[in-house]
């Protein structure tokens, strides 16, 4: 039973990393990046939907994005979602196309920017930590059931510790490279 807990725990960690990835890439680093638009949503028809399943978002030029509603009708929702959203980009619209240019980043916005993604790092560990302990007390509860031995829930708890550190690890090299790509002129 303890190797099945420890699975779960190993998917949830790597969930959580995973999840950290998708919030990072959200974060602009001066680069047009089709990516940076997942997070926002039209209201359309009544139903929150993500812009990228409305239309086709490509980056023809370094700072550059481009947004081409398949719906054409849609044009305006989309425009005002991303004048809206929290990435201060201002959408010019010809009536086919959305263009986004990307401002270069003031000294200020990458700090800002890299202090975003440090705390993003911040609650990726705390989740991790979180399944450790979670996954530590369910051990707990199967070896005072009798499911597990002594040395049994010594040795789980070491493979979760080692398991936790590793995942801990993986979070600190993705801020650091996050940050490395933000600071990069």
């Amino acid at each position: 039973m303890s190797k099945e807990v420890q699975n779960q725990a190993k998917e949830k960690m790597i969930k959580a990393v995973e999840n950290l990835q998708s919030n990072l890439n959200a974060l602009r680093a001066g680069r047009a990046n089709p990516k940076m638009l997942d997070r926002i949503m039209v209201d359309y028809y009544g139903t929150p939907t993500p812009v990228n399943q409305m239309a086709s978002i490509s980056a023809p030029e370094p700072r550059t994005l481009t947004v081409q509603p398949w719906d054409q009708s849609a044009l305006g929702l989309i425009e005002k979602a991303i004048m809206s959203s929290d990435l201060g980009l201002n959408p010019s619209n010809d009536g086919k196309v959305i263009r986004l240019v990307i401002p270069q980043l003031t000294e200020e916005r990458r700090k800002e920017l890299v202090k975003l993604a440090q705390k993003e790092g911040e609650n990726a560990k705390v989740a991790v930590r979180n399944i450790r302990r979670h996954t530590i007390q369910t051990l707990k509860d199967e070896q005072k059931k009798g499911e597990l031995t002594e040395d049994s829930l010594k040795d789980a708890e070491d493979e979760m510790q080692k398991l936790t550190n590793d995942y801990i690890k993986e979070v600190d090299k993705k801020i650091k490279d996050k940050e490395k790509e933000i600071t990069t002129i």
